[in-house]
């Protein structure tokens, strides 16, 4: 099992969940995280310091958000790994609960 970065943090991109990672599974984008779900141990460490609740459990996708799974996968095939923290953008807060985001992710 893996956990999966959602919609949520498209732009907002806050960086928590990267200094608490034991296994380095994080991938940074321009304005998206994802987790490589060949190195996510399911330690659970990541999902409860995301500030904006965009990290589950594979198991605990919502409806409508199925795509991610597979998005992780492929853009962490691509991006390279974070191993520590960033200021997040500075527009960061405007863009927390912005509903469709997926359109504005940057590949």
């Amino acid at each position: 099992m893996t956990f999966v970065v959602l919609e949520g943090c498209i732009k907002c991109k806050y960086m928590d969940c990267v200094d608490v990672c034991p296994v380095d599974c994080f991938h940074e984008g321009p304005n998206f995280l994802v987790i490589d779900p060949e190195e996510c141990i399911d330690c659970t460490l990541c999902e409860p310091e995301c500030p904006i609740e965009a990290i589950v459990s594979e198991d605990e996708i919502p409806a409508g958000q199925e795509q991610f799974l597979a998005l992780n996968e492929e853009l962490s095939l691509n991006w390279p790994v974070i191993t520590a923290s960033k200021p997040p953008p500075d527009d960061a807060a405007d863009w927390e609960g912005v509903p469709d985001k997926l359109q504005y992710l940057e590949k």
